[in-house]
């Protein structure tokens, strides 16, 4: 049997690998800045929705986030588990008290991690970073 398709292929200029590794590389920085905090970076998104949006529901924040259903339904278990978001009216989810007061102390770190990652990027990679995602979110 022939394998001319595998051939043909470069693995180094994969789109999807280089977009994950790069998801990789930012999620250490972040990892080691929220380390004593006991969320993800995916979870502090979505709690940073919930603050800045008030009340949603589980399909807005998949739609916002670009994330799976069964992502968010995961990420939002464990936010509910540690009171930090409510369904209390549901279908609607909102931040609690809670969820406000981890956002407060976790603020800083979270800052620390974007200024890591700038200074990496620099001015022309962070603009880069917001084109790719600007036309890919068009045709999404």
């Amino acid at each position: 049997m022939k394998f001319n398709n595998l051939n043909s292929i470069d693995p180094t200029t994969c789109l999807n690998g280089k977009m994950n590794r790069i998801k990789r590389l930012t999620g250490n920085i972040f990892r080691k800045h929220l380390k004593g905090f006991d969320i993800t970076s995916s979870q502090l998104t979505m709690l940073f929705v919930l603050f800045k949006r008030g009340r949603v529901t589980q399909k807005e924040l998949t739609d916002i986030l670009f994330m799976e259903k069964s992502s968010v339904n995961r990420n939002l278990k464990r936010l509910f588990d540690k009171s930090y978001a409510t369904k209390k009216d549901f279908p609607v989810i909102e931040i609690t008290t809670e969820g406000k007061i981890l956002l407060e102390n976790v603020v800083p770190s979270w800052q620390a991690a974007m200024k890591e990652i700038r200074e990496a990027l620099q001015t022309d990679g962070e603009e880069a970073v917001n084109t790719i995602l600007s036309k890919l979110k068009t045709t999404y």
